[in-house]
């Protein structure tokens, strides 16, 4: 989209100078202190930052959907060249979901589970049109069909849990379109999606904002999506917008260090292994006392003794001019500059990334870091220590992975979870084919990065393996003994040696149980040691991932995402286990803190030769922190090998799909680049497809892939796909018949 062409369109939303707080028992907490921009008809403005920077406050001071401690206390909301400032809540239900509508970030808490998808959709379109219950029910099947859920007069009936993620994100997005409203804030709307379901939720949005001319905000931490997605990009911290301008201009030249940062951050496929990734240090600061001068500068490489008693304020680029605040006292409400508009560049800084030498004085070289000037605090926050230095690993930490002991061997590997019917007999009916058939070995001190699509069998896999699930045939060998078989006091003294880190740190911690006896718990199971011994190790293993000892008296709910991450791999490290399986560790994590966490991980490797299985559908992250990678879909492996092997010459076409569908953090690359995108819905593993699982979703299926399932084959050293027509050439083909297309 050109810069005319965006320019020329009418305005939608204009948001100035917007100030919103959360009056709490302790003092209020500014949010959002003067954000200021605009939406134009057709755009779509993406707005990035860690989690607590005031993305989604945004949204919700837009919808007037603040919770009852919130309130906006300054600025306005022109929507349409309307006022919503003084609209009572009768008014604002005529606006919401007519004129600008909302994705919220989980569609399953979002979606009310005792309400059918039809009925749900029904009553918003009701709610704004004077229709029969009939007349809404067609629009509903209208919108389903829109957004393109498979089978939408069937869904109609359907209830939220009988969807996937990927398929309640579309009702929620017809949901939100039932009413054709002039703007859509999607809150990070493909947070805890397949990178597959992501591409074709954002593809959808992109469509319907183009079709219908309706202008978006795009509230995401990933800058890779607004890369590929957005026309403008407005960067926010602290509350405040930091930098905005065009995508293109800004990836290609960032001005504030904290952007500059964020991009930093960024796993890529290209990152080098053997350097540590980049991290921010400190955490952000605490909106009850926010610090004086600039907000980031504690956190700055670039910071200087100004920094932290001006606040520089916002205004376009002018390399010819003094940044704007210089001898300008803080006041509570600054004067800020007009709403950020297209073909502007503005940032916040006074010692901007890119400037002359002479204007920055405290570079990477010459500035021995924020915790040396005294600016960042190591016990920041709950506890947060330092983050762990950028170090290179040593040539024996990358040797051959192969070369070493193999420690776990899968050795075809079946798992069926039963499907019953009938309140009280409870008769089989069928089977959830999990795991079929699935084989491969992990070396002593290596790192196995399983990927693929949610339901396909990883973490079914990761559950076998600690031994939380049982097989239903196959043999799982640890160590050289079939752990399969282990039953009673063997089992659970076997189960010392493997953990794991779950998902959703939160949710497996107990909400009741401070911090200290969650880490100490496994060691009272196991018996280990004195109760002296458990409380020292207690100690030792907050310090090993970066929290102080305050925080063994502290509950889950008072540590930030990323510091509960940590927690969750303290207690996996208690037993001092060989082996720790970590299921998608930090899906829901900033970039930022991401970072720290996969940092930490590989630090913690090196010092204490663990051995890791990482279960991810980002396979940036498993690309950066993989010896060997195994791709897996609807149970079955369909491609295995060294990591750089299978990212750089896919075999698969399932593999070469995932691969596509990662968002490129470069708005020009992503344009120029051509995918081979993963289309159409996962088939149910009650009843897989014949032969080659993925043939009802490949590109490249033929008859003979409904027939016959490929078997693996070898495509140089321990590279294997399992694919009739593969998109490189295999060592040797069995069947000319079945050579590469």
């Amino acid at each position: 989209m050109t810069e005319g062409a965006v320019a020329d369109r009418n305005i939608v939303l204009e948001v100035e100078n917007l100030r919103t707080e959360f009056h709490l028992r302790a003092g209020p907490v500014r949010a959002v202190d003067g954000v200021s921009f605009t939406v134009q008809a057709g755009e779509c403005v993406g707005l990035v930052g860690e989690s607590g920077c005031g993305k989604s406050t945004t949204g919700l001071s837009i919808m007037k959907l603040l919770p009852t401690v919130g309130h906006v206390v300054g600025g306005s909301i022109n929507l349409l060249g309307r006022d919503l400032g003084p609209l009572s809540e009768r008014q604002m239900q005529h606006v919401r979901g007519n004129d600008v509508a909302m994705i919220f970030q989980d569609p399953m808490t979002s979606l009310n589970p005792t309400w059918t998808i039809g009925r749900q959709i029904a009553e918003a379109y009701r709610l704004h049109n004077d229709s029969t219950q009939q007349e809404a029910m067609v629009r509903a099947r209208e919108v389903l069909e829109l957004v393109g859920l498979p089978r939408p007069a069937e869904r109609l009936a359907a209830y939220p849990h009988q969807l996937s993620g990927g398929l309640r994100q579309r009702v929620m997005v017809a949901m939100a379109l039932v009413n054709s409203p002039k703007l859509l804030i999607a809150d990070e709307p493909t947070t805890a999606l397949d990178v597959t379901i992501q591409a074709q939720i954002l593809d959808l949005i992109d469509n319907l904002r183009r079709d219908f001319e309706m202008a978006v905000i795009l509230i995401t931490h990933d800058l890779g999506v607004i890369a590929a997605r957005a026309d403008r990009v407005m960067v926010m911290y602290a509350g405040k917008i930091v930098e905005g301008s065009e995508t293109e201009q800004l990836f290609g030249s960032m001005r504030h260090p904290y952007t500059e940062a964020l991009f930093r951050s960024i796993p890529r496929f290209d990152q080098d292994r053997s350097q540590a990734l980049f991290s921010i240090p400190g955490v952000p600061p605490d909106l009850m006392y926010p610090p004086p001068g600039c907000r980031f500068a504690p956190r700055c490489r670039n910071a200087q003794p100004r920094c932290t008693q001006e606040e520089p304020l916002l205004a376009p680029e002018n390399p010819h001019a003094p940044r704007p605040g210089a001898g300008a006292e803080h006041t509570d409400t600054p004067t800020l500059p007009h709403a950020i508009r297209s073909g502007e560049h503005v940032y916040a800084c006074f010692y901007p990334v890119g400037a002359s030498s002479d204007q920055t004085t405290l570079q990477s070289e010459q500035d021995p870091s924020p915790l040396a000037l005294g600016l960042v605090d190591a016990d920041a926050g709950n506890g947060a220590a330092p983050p762990i230095s950028i170090t290179e690993r040593q040539p024996s930490q990358l040797e051959p992975v192969t070369d070493r002991e193999i420690l776990l061997e899968l050795d075809d590997i079946h798992k069926e979870f039963p499907v019953t019917a009938g309140a009280i007999l409870q008769r089989k009916i069928g089977s959830v084919k999990a795991v079929s058939g699935v084989s491969f070995t992990v070396h002593r001190g290596e790192t196995f990065g399983l990927v693929g699509e949610s339901g396909c069998g990883k973490t079914t896999i990761g559950r076998l393996v600690t031994a939380l699930d049982g097989v239903s045939s196959g043999e799982i060998r640890f160590a050289g003994q079939d752990i399969s078989r282990f039953r009673g006091r063997a089992l659970r003294r076997s189960r010392r040696d493997r953990q794991l880190m779950f998902q959703d740190p939160y949710a497996s911690l107990d909400p009741r149980m401070r911090v200290g006896p969650t880490i100490k718990e496994p060691l009272n199971i196991q018996q280990v040691g004195s109760r002296g011994d458990r409380g020292k190790r207690v100690a030792e293993l907050l310090a090993e991932v970066g929290l102080s000892p305050k925080s063994a008296g502290l509950y889950p709910h008072e540590f930030s995402g990323g510091q509960r991450q940590r927690i969750g791999l303290a207690r996996a490290l208690a037993l001092n286990p060989k082996l720790i399986v970590a299921d998608e560790p930090v899906s829901a994590l900033d970039v930022s803190i991401q970072a720290q966490i996969l940092n930490l991980m590989r630090s913690l490797q090196d010092s204490h030769e663990l051995t890791y299985i990482v279960i991810s559908h980002d396979l940036a992250v498993v690309r950066y922190l993989a010896d060997t990678i195994g791709v897996m879909y609807l149970g079955k492996l369909v491609e295995i090998g060294p990591a750089a092997e299978v990212y750089e010459h896919p075999a698969h076409p399932y593999t070469r799909g995932l691969i596509d569908a990662v968002p490129i953090p470069d708005p020009v690359l992503e344009k120029q680049r051509e995918t081979v995108a993963v289309r159409g819905e996962l088939p149910s593993a009650i009843d897989p497809p014949s032969g080659c699982r993925f043939r009802t979703r490949c590109p490249v299926a033929q008859e003979v892939c409904a027939e016959i399932e490929p078997p693996l084959r070898s495509f140089g050293g321990l590279h294997r796909a399992a694919c009739h027509f593969p998109l490189e050439t295999p060592e040797e083909s069995t069947d000319e018949a079945l050579a590469p297309a």
